[in-house]
């Protein structure tokens, strides 16, 4: 049960900071409504993400880490640019991915865990999710891409 509801909190603050990234959306909007009638935003059509992500054991870390992302952009409204995410990955994940600037590159729906599935393809195009919590730790998700 708890986890549920982190993963709908973390859902909605990622939404929330998608806000930011929303700026673009009238060339989507008009993309988005011919063929599927579906929402122009593009959130729960897609097949595909392409991610990066910064893992942590500990929530104190991956705090610091989104801390950094909020002083240095976030706060701002700004995007953070892949490049600025990657350095942050490359220091504070502790996943193997984090030598790789977190690139978790293109994955399918289904193949990621409950959570981190659920705030990947939640979090809309160059925005980053609020920490939340997975079976492996804590997680912070840039989205870089989606298709189908």
């Amino acid at each position: 049960m708890g986890k549920d509801s982190k993963t709908k909190d973390a859902g909605a603050k990622g939404k929330g900071k998608g806000k930011q990234a929303a700026g673009g959306s009238d060339e989507n909007a008009s993309k988005g409504k011919g063929k599927s009638g579906k929402a122009s935003d593009g959130l729960g059509t897609c097949t595909y993400v392409k991610a990066r992500h910064i893992l942590c054991e500990k929530q104190g870390k991956i705090n610091e880490a989104y801390q950094k992302l909020q002083d240095g952009w976030l706060s701002n409204g700004d995007k953070v640019p892949p490049a600025e995410f990657a350095k942050l990955a490359s220091e504070y994940s502790e996943c193997p991915s984090g030598k790789k600037g977190g690139d978790l590159g293109w994955f399918p729906r289904g193949k990621m865990a409950g959570p981190f599935q659920d705030v990947a393809f939640a979090t809309q195009i160059g925005a980053t999710s609020a920490p939340f919590k997975s079976t492996h730790g804590y997680h912070v998700i840039l989205c870089e891409g989606r298709k189908n």
